[in-house]
Parts: C-alpha cells; structure tokens; sequence
C-alpha cells in the first residue's frame, strides 16, 4: 500500500499512478509538496494501480475469456503480476468467485503475498496466505469459504483435498480460479501434477464446472529431450498436464527486451590443475575400501569424484541394505563420504574437503571388524591428508580465478549486488568461510548464506531465509552465496553479477538463474575448468534454451482443434497410466500384513519396531506408537528432522491411521489407569 495525505485522497481517485520509471520521483514532489502546506497528517491506505505492459496484456488475454492458459515469459517479466490482473478482473466477472494461487517452496508464499496480490488486491478483496508454518492451515477448509484469494503452497492445497476432516476439506471445484506458479514442474509425481490429475479425471468424466487455470513459468524446457521433434512432445504434455494452451508476447517483443535485458555472458576459464596430491591421496584410500569390498562389487562403480561415482555407491548401499550385508552398506556409505570430500577439493579448498570427512569420523561408532577398518584406514592417514591440505602450492585454482571475477565486478561497481550459485549445501557454507577468510574480498563483499528449508544440519528454517533475503534487500549482504533455492521465483533485488560455480545443471536452472542479473550491463559468469564438464553443459543448455522456444513456437502454429485432439489424447494417456500406478501400489502395499513386516536400524542393523507399530497423521506424517522405540535408540536431527533413506509410499504393507482416543486407551490401561 501507498500512504497518501488525506487532503489529496480526493484528488488521486482520478489519476492513474505514473509508471514504475518515474514513480519515484512523482512521490518525492508530492511529499515535499504535502509537507509544504503541512499536510503530513492524517493518511490513508490507498490501494495501488494495477496496470499492465504491452506484452503483459497481450498474453492475459486467453485468460482474460476465461480460457485454460500458460503465460511464458522470462524471469523478471511480470508473470505474478499478469497472473493478479487476471485474478483481480475474474474475480469482478465471475460469480461467486474464489481463486487459489500455488506456490512450489515456501516463501514465495509470503513473497506473493506481499508484494503483488495484497497490495493490488487487498482493499477490494479477502486475500489469504497459508503455509506450513500457519496454524490457519489446520482449518483450510473453513478460510477458504471465507476468502476471495488464497495463496498457498501445493501440498497444502493436496493435503485439504485428501483431508475429509470439515475444517479441513476442499474439492478442487470449491475454487473457480487455480493458478500455477513455476508450472513446469507440473509433471511425474510433483505435487502439482497430483493436483492436476484430480482435474484431469473430473475433466474426462465430465463431473461439473472446473476451475479455470492459470499456469506461470519462464522455463518450460525439454524434459530432457534434445530433437525438435521430442521437445514439441515434451511442451505438449506440460500444456495436457495443465489442459492449457501456452502464450507469449508476439507484438512486443522488443518491449519485453528492453524490460528484461539478457545479461552479457562470459566464460572465466582455469588451467586444469597440474598436481593433486590430496585427491589423489583420497583416491588411493578409497581403493584399499574397494579392495576390502566383494571384488563383483567394484566392477560397477565408475570414476571416482564425479556425480556418476556418487550414484553408484548411493546404489550400492541400498544393495547392501537388501542383502542384509552390513560391510558392503557401510563401505559405500564411507567411500560416499570419501566422493563428497573429492567434489569439494575439486571446487573449494582442501581443508574444507578435510574437513568433511574429520566431522563424518568423529561421529562414528565401532560396532564390527568393518566398521574398526574404516576408522582405522581414516585415522592412519588422517595426518598425512591434513598436512597436504595445508600446502598453498597445491590450492584450487578455481578460486583464484573466481576471486578475480568477483573483485572486479565489487571493485569497479560500488552498489554491486551479486549471487554465486553452488551446488551443495555444503559448498555454500565452505564458500562463505573462504569469501569471510579472505582479506581482498573482505574489503568489499559482505556475504550470506541462502539455502533450501528442510531437513539436515545445513539447511535454513524459513525465517532464517527471509531474514537473509530482507538483508540482500536492504544492502546489509551484497552477495547471496545460494543454491538453486534463489533460482526460480525468488524476489530479490536486480543484481548486477551472477556467477555459476562447478554446476552441472539443466537449462531450466540455467536459464533461471541467468534471469537473476536484472541490472543495466549485468554480468552472468560461468567459473570451470578448460575442457571441463560444466563448459560442456553449459554449451549445451544454451542449445536445449533455443530448442525449448522453437518448439513452443512450434505447438502454437498448431491449430486448435489439432492441438487439442494431440491433448486429449496425452491427458487420456496420463490418466490410465496414473489409475495403473495406483492399482500396482495398492496391490504392493497389500504384499504383507504389518505384523509380518520388521524394521531394522539402516545403520547397524538391529531390530527397531514392527509394521504394526506404524501410523500415518493426515496421511504425511508418519510416527511410531510403542513407547519402548526410543530404548536403545540415539536421534541426532540438527534442524529437528531427520533425513529419510526410503521413502513410506515404498512400503509394502498397510499403514493405519492414527487414533489419539485410541491411543491413549492403550497407553492408561497398559498403566492401569482405564478406570
């Protein structure tokens, strides 16, 4: 909201505000001239001016007749504010009106929340924001009766239409309006394209009046494909997927260029590194592990420090898990350790590769031959890695050179304001140790950590996040060190410097995090090694970027009645295969009776519970009800979760609900106290 002297309320009823250009300037003039003749006080909450670009308008207007539509603009365009025109002018035309807005990651949900739907919106209609830290989540059904626009995130939507609890519950055709944001994730089992099979099923059925969609994305890509013809196939399903035709601007594309300007793009190459004695210390110690191992075992793993490596051994420990062969689960969960150290020597400092592992070995504990093994193996070469980690001559050469692509952007550009992309949550935290160590950029940079919410020692609650997002806002950080967490919808300040850092991604993270430099002159650098695998990537998702639009551009030539017999035949596809699905798991989790079932310990094998001990909360939560599970049992949850190794919607028997009344029945008369 904007607060405007009571005397000249009046007055701005009949002009529209000037454009975001000159906005500032505007105000500046008409506060100097309230304080002029002493008006300061008293004010009123006058509600912004929702006005549109040209190319915003051209692509709103599928949705403005109330057809299914998918805006595709690039990061920084307005979809958020196309997708509140369309919901402020359905919400005037439409009969009893209501309208859900989701979101794939928290904050957003706040983010949309207050800065484009209550604003534009709030002083004509009921705007609503829940998320998983809102106790109003726990009456959903009951808010959305009472409210015009909810903005939420998927899962709690999925939640409340699989909830039949009254103050929880929805239908999917409670809501006349469902927009989508991010909607290319709208496919597989994302949360969205749960959401969507609902209507997908309604729709073929012809159960009733749907919802009209609205799905936002500046990415659709390929899904993978690389031939023209597999990418039209792949943009076609998003648009099944969504039973949305997809737009974008064709009039105003230079108009679109001049607001979203492509930040030039440059490649700062390293010299590979001549010498390694530390990785290949690391490495001789992983072979002696795979010495240790079933020789059938090693022939499947491939080259150490690479992601493929890291897949392998993922594997192998669940094979071990399976086999009931604690030496091969506890040797690939070692050599994982050991693969995770290479990365980080590979990108970052060799003391944070050390590091790593110093941490995952003080924390172990002995319980048989191969367990003293490994130990043993780590703590005999424990002072040899440490002394190679300290020798400079044998330092990254990486992070000089990213030294050097940052200085010259902070030095030259005094505001500057930058985002270095990592892959791991790991690597953000050793980044920043290095950046706050280092004497040049400390004169410049003053850096934050921006992480994914969730489970692990090395994520962020979502204050944490906000309160790190509002100091890169405010200028108290310059630079977000962050994974791809502030790559897709994240409102944050035009930067001016973007630089990608040992990632090997698709090209819709790539393209995501390029819209990130917003700034007039914004520079988007990509730090790897020559002849290395990130240039490679990068190369090609610049390909894959060109191939996404000429098979957008493709899908759209098509005509509407062939476009929509191509849909309908997916959505009837996706459908069966869905409803197939769903018949496997409910056979597979009929294979065993609960009581037949038991649960082991992934770490030393020890019995821990019964199938039978098992419930589900709301059908996501799932908790242990005997009271003897914690004997015998050590939890370390850093961020108060703790992270799964399977998955319950694996399982292979039925999980019951669980009953408090019940519960505690047992609990008193097992107590003696039933009485």
């Amino acid at each position: 909201m904007s607060l405007i002297p009571l005397c000249l309320a009046p007055f701005l009823f009949w002009f529209r505000f000037p454009p975001n250009s000159l906005r500032k300037d505007w105000f500046k003039e008409l506060l100097r001239f309230c304080l002029s003749i002493g008006a300061s006080r008293p004010l009123i909450r006058v509600q912004m001016a929702l006005s549109l670009r040209p190319y915003q308008e051209e692509v709103v207007q599928v949705a403005l007749r109330g057809e299914n539509s998918i805006i595709w603009l690039p990061t920084g365009g307005g979809k958020t504010r196309a997708a509140v025109y369309v919901t402020d002018k359905h919400l005037e035309s439409t009969d009893n009106a209501k309208v859900v807005v989701l979101v794939n990651k928290v904050h957003l949900v706040d983010q949309h929340f207050a800065k484009e739907f209550k604003p534009f919106l709030g002083n004509k209609y009921r705007v609503t924001a829940i998320s998983g830290d809102s106790s109003e989540k726990d009456f959903f059904g009951r808010i959305v009766k009472d409210t015009d626009v909810v903005i939420c995130t998927a899962q709690i939507l999925e939640n409340a239409l699989n909830n039949m609890d009254e103050d929880k519950h929805v239908e999917l055709t409670d809501f006349t309006l469902v927009v989508i944001d991010e909607c290319h994730h709208t496919h597989k089992e994302n949360v969205y394209n749960k959401i969507m099979a609902r209507y997908l099923k309604k729709k073929l059925r012809k159960e009733g009046k749907l919802p009209q969609i609205l799905g936002l994305t500046a990415s659709p890509g390929t899904g993978g494909k690389k031939t023209q013809e597999k990418a039209e196939e792949h943009v076609l399903q998003i648009c099944a997927n969504l039973d949305s035709v997809i737009v974008s601007t064709k009039n105003y594309k230079s108009v679109l260029q001049e607001v979203v300007p492509r930040p030039q793009k440059k490649y700062d190459i390293v010299e590979k590194r001549t010498r390694d004695p530390f990785g290949d210390h690391l490495k001789s110690m992983m072979g002696m592990i795979h010495v240790f191992m079933p020789s059938a075992v090693n022939q499947s793993l491939r080259k150490m420090g690479t992601q493929e490596y890291e897949a392998d051994v993922v594997e192998l420990e669940k094979a071990g898990v399976r086999r009931g062969s604690r030496l091969i689960a506890q040797c690939a969960l070692h050599l994982r350790q050991y693969n995770d150290a290479l990365l980080i020597n590979d990108t970052i400092r060799m003391v944070d590769a050390f590091r790593v592992l110093q941490e995952f070995y003080s924390k172990k504990t002995l319980l048989d031959e191969t367990d003293v093994f490994l130990q043993d193996l780590f703590m005999e070469n424990c002072q040899k890695l440490k002394l190679l980690a300290s020798d400079a001559c044998y330092e990254n050469p990486k992070l000089a050179q990213l030294q050097s692509t940052l200085l010259k952007e902070f030095r030259e550009v005094k505001e500057s304001r930058g985002i270095l992309f990592s892959k791991t949550r790991r690597g953000t935290s050793c980044l920043l140790d290095w950046v706050r160590s280092n004497p040049e950029l400390q004169n410049y940079i003053s850096a934050g950590i921006l992480t994914g919410a969730g489970a692990g020692a090395n994520c962020m609650t979502q204050n944490e996040q906000k309160e790190t997002i509002n100091q890169f806002r405010k200028g108290s950080l310059n630079l977000l060190i962050s994974t791809s967490v502030a790559e897709e919808g994240l409102d944050i300040p035009e930067c001016n410097l973007v630089v990608r850092y040992g990632l090997l991604t698709n090209e819709i993270a790539q393209q995501q995090a390029s819209g990130r430099a917003r700034a007039a002159n914004s520079i988007y650098s990509v730090v790897a090694e020559e002849g290395g695998r990130e240039i490679c990537r990068e190369h090609t998702n610049e390909y894959l970027e060109e191939l996404t639009a000429r098979a957008i551009a493709k899908v759209q030539l098509l005509s509407p009645r062939e476009f929509g017999e191509k849909v309908l035949e997916l959505q009837e596809e996706a459908v069966r295969i869905r409803m197939e699905a769903e018949r496997k798991m409910e056979e597979k989790r009929k294979r065993y009776r609960p009581a037949q079932v038991q649960i082991h310990c992934r770490g030393c094998f020890s019995r821990v519970c019964s199938g039978e001990d098992i419930r589900t909360i709301e059908n996501s939560q799932h908790v242990n009800i005997n009271d003897s599970f914690n004997i015998g049992f050590t939890f370390q949850a850093p961020n108060k979760n703790c992270e799964p190794k399977m998955y319950w919607k694996d399982v292979e028997f039925q999980v019951k609900e669980f009953n408090f009344t019940e519960y505690m029945s047992t609990l008193l008369g097992g107590l003696g106290l039933d009485d």
